[in-house]
């Protein structure tokens, strides 16, 4: 069962909408997936508007866009996993956890959208998915993406010396922060 059928979409923040991701969204996503500038942090660059085309759908079932008045500016993913657990626990984390990720066009940067929607992924997560921990990694480098980790309330719990490796870049260290649903209940961010 997909996780994600039991959010009540769309899922409004004081400015945005969220919504589950379609087929329909391939143009408006293009528009800033195609960046370089925006594809250099991305595990996963279009090479074309055929590579886009051809991949897009299989990408659907995690990802949410973000509107803006109607526009899309963004988009998230909340891909819900099971948890490490031992054998005869393992069926207890299964589907207790996600890792969140996030694209935003840039023309929208610098005034707080993307805050916003993360915010607002992770209270999805919590209070209407049920899990119990999101986690979010990005190229060390990328320090637009884990300040913006920071900024939601995300506590850093490692950086990885070169275990990445950059199509550009070569092997460069990587970062992972995270975040339990006990924190998040203590920081008030649900009300």
């Amino acid at each position: 069962m997909d996780p994600l059928t039991a959010v009540a979409w769309p899922v409004r923040t004081e400015r945005l909408s969220l919504r589950r991701a379609t087929l329909a969204d391939m143009d408006a996503m293009w528009e800033y997936r195609r960046l370089d500038s925006v594809g250099e942090w991305l595990g996963w660059h279009p090479v074309d508007r055929a590579d886009w085309d051809a991949t897009f759908p299989s990408k659907l079932g995690p990802q949410l866009v973000v509107e803006l008045e109607g526009r899309i500016i963004g988009d998230l993913m909340i891909l819900v996993g099971d948890a490490w657990g031992q054998r005869e626990v393992k069926e207890q984390a299964a589907g207790t956890e996600a890792e969140l990720g996030w694209v935003f066009h840039p023309d929208f940067g610098g005034r707080g959208y993307a805050t916003e929607a993360v915010h607002a992924a992770i209270g999805i997560s919590f209070e209407q998915v049920g899990l119990r921990r999101v986690t979010a990694g990005a190229f060390f480098a990328n320090e637009a993406s884990w300040r913006l980790m920071e900024r939601v309330g995300m506590r850093r719990e490692s950086v990885s010396i070169k275990e990445s490796l950059h199509r550009d870049h070569g092997w460069i260290d990587g970062i992972l922060y995270a975040l339990l649903k006990d924190e998040w209940a203590q920081r008030g961010a649900s009300s």
